[in-house]
């Protein structure tokens, strides 16, 4: 049976926006009508997220003169959250939650932090990405309809380093490379055994997805092959490309998504910010089943969903994935704590911060630095329900406690993204914990966590 709504047109759009589908094709639009509607739109979605970013954030690019990634990248340092205007840190600090919520003083980049179009949603890459996964494979991973939006230097650095727990004495087994179908088993074939191969395999082996197919729902411009798990997590690490969680409805309360690094997943107990899911199987299988096309069983069946066999397939990629080790942390002893031989003054004094005053190890407990258990931070106590560029400012619920161990690799923050540097989360923090940090305190805080 069809339904037909002549002159319903918007209605209908209002209607799938709000059971959260992608807000795509209108029956009587083929695919050449909708890459010249969505193109001519997309230029005041990319300034409209632009400005939101300037509005909130120190965009420049100051890196700290000392801190470093794993493979080198500087690490941007700083607060980048812009304060309202008249207001220090330490006077926000001196407030009760209600009084900065009476005078709307919340700071503006800690609000959720929307997709780059998040009316329309979907996975989008950084460019870094797009640009290597196109010289190696031919893989084309660029939406016709929008762009990734953070500046590159706020991400992690790319290709990442890969640290096996199984080989340690290797070091990187990158070799500097990305890791793509193109070049997985020349660079692993002498270190992994052949199940762990054919798991990671499949970690570079593209499947259809939402955006990223051979229909003409798409947001690509030619057919596509898909997405896989290591585009967003490239080399088991992360390069911060995002999308918006498909478990959350309506579209406006869904949170964009700071896509996690899959080091240590091997001593995590929950898996997905807030779904809560137990093994790592569980994920994988979901991701493929369910997220991949925003949960909607329907499209996913049109599109080309690829049910993964659990016994085979996703028992070998979840046992390549449990592999991925955290980065080295040479001042750290075997307890997960600061070596005083070897760690610096303010790296000291922040280790008893973070284990005092700061609260942090109460839910970020060593030696990996997480409780494997959710938080719920109510931060919707400072501020008012709002509307910002097509996301709800509203209670978060509880997330996640991720891992601190070689976090300063991991930037981006929190669970959306919406802090640039760790000097960011520790004033983030201070105000929702309600810490009355010193500033001397803070800067302790940030170089011990620098450390981990």
């Amino acid at each position: 049976m069809k339904l037909k709504l002549p002159g319903c047109r918007t209605a209908v759009t209002a209607l799938l926006a709000l059971a959260g589908a992608t807000v795509a094709v209108a029956q009587d639009e083929d695919f050449g009508a909708l890459v010249k509607r969505l193109q001519s739109e997309q230029p005041a979605f990319a300034e409209r997220q632009q400005k939101l970013l300037k509005e909130r954030y120190d965009l420049s690019d100051t890196p700290d003169d000392d801190a470093k990634m794993s493979r080198g990248k500087p690490v941007q340092s700083g607060i980048r959250v812009r304060l309202p205007r008249g207001v220090t840190w330490d006077q926000l600090a001196a407030m009760t939650p209600a009084d900065v919520k009476a005078k709307n003083l919340w700071p503006a980049g800690f609000f959720p932090l929307p997709h780059p179009h998040h009316e329309a949603g979907g996975m989008i890459f950084t460019q870094v990405l797009i640009d290597e996964t196109k010289k190696q494979t031919g893989r084309d991973l660029t939406r016709f309809d929008l762009n990734f939006d953070l500046p590159q230097h706020f991400l992690p650095e790319f290709p990442a380093p890969i640290y096996l727990t199984t080989r340690p004495d290797l070091g990187d087994v990158s070799q500097g490379k990305l890791v793509s179908i193109s070049n997985y088993y020349e660079l692993f074939k002498d270190i992994l055994n052949p199940k762990q191969l054919e798991g990671l395999r499949l970690l570079v082996t593209p499947f259809p997805q939402q955006q990223f197919n051979a229909t003409d729902d798409r947001r690509s411009l030619m057919a596509h092959l898909g997405v896989s798990c290591f585009d967003c997590h490239s080399n088991g690490h992360t390069t911060a490309s995002t999308h918006t969680v498909g478990d959350i409805r309506p579209n406006e309360h869904r949170h964009r998504i700071d896509t996690p690094t899959l080091r240590g997943v091997n001593v995590q107990r929950l898996f997905g910010s807030q779904r809560a899911m137990k093994t790592i199987e569980d994920f994988t299988e979901f991701e493929q089943r369910a997220a991949y096309f925003d949960g909607d069983i329907t499209t996913a069946a049109k599109k080309g969903v690829n049910p993964l066999e659990r016994g085979s397939q996703v028992h070998f990629m979840a046992e390549f994935q449990a592999l991925l080790d955290f980065p080295p942390a040479p001042k750290l002893t075997v307890f997960g704590r600061l070596d005083p031989k070897l760690a610096t003054e303010s790296e000291l004094r922040g280790e008893a911060v973070f284990f005092g005053k700061g609260q942090c190890a109460s839910c970020h407990t060593p030696p990996y630095y997480t409780d494997n258990l959710m938080h719920n931070l109510k931060v919707e106590r400072f501020f008012n329900e709002k509307m910002i560029n097509g996301r709800k400012a509203s209670a978060d619920g509880p997330i996640k406690t991720f891992p601190l161990r070689g976090i300063k690799d991991s930037p981006p923050y929190l669970h959306d993204d919406r802090l640039l540097t760790l000097e960011d989360t520790v004033e983030f923090f201070n105000l929702v914990l309600e810490l009355k940090l010193t500033t001397q305190e803070k800067q302790d805080l940030t170089e011990f966590m620098r450390a981990l």
